[in-house]
């Protein structure tokens, strides 16, 4: 089982109930190149039906410039909840809103300069 992310092939590495995480290419035993994917089923109660979650992150070890130490873990990790009983146009909406603001230079430049008001 395999993964495709721009270009680059990760290997499923460790399959659990809810979880897979995938190795990618520039995985080493020094180097973390890894994607896991996890999912988490509603849980309704008497008065809601529940939300489903799901969670993708992505972790790549950095050569790191002008600080203390030369490499660390950049991590980005993406959650996701959708209540039951919403539509596929709904979340299909949703991901393609979020989809076009990560690419934006706003987020790019808030996430370099650790802003949360642009």
């Amino acid at each position: 089982m395999s993964l495709t992310v721009n270009a680059k092939t990760y290997a499923a590495d460790a399959v659990q109930r809810d979880s897979v995480a995938y190795a990618g290419p520039a995985h080493t035993v020094s180097a973390k190149d890894t994607i896991k994917l996890a999912r988490t089923a509603p849980k309704p109660t008497e008065a809601f039906s529940g939300v489903g979650r799901y969670g993708a992150k992505l972790t790549r070890t950095l050569t790191l410039t002008g600080a203390k130490t030369t490499v660390a873990d950049a991590i980005f990790d993406l959650t996701v909840q959708v209540p039951v009983g919403s539509t596929s146009a709904d979340i299909d909406t949703l991901i393609g809103d979020m989809s076009v603001y990560l690419g934006t230079t706003g987020f790019k430049d808030a996430v370099k300069r650790q802003l949360i008001n642009l």
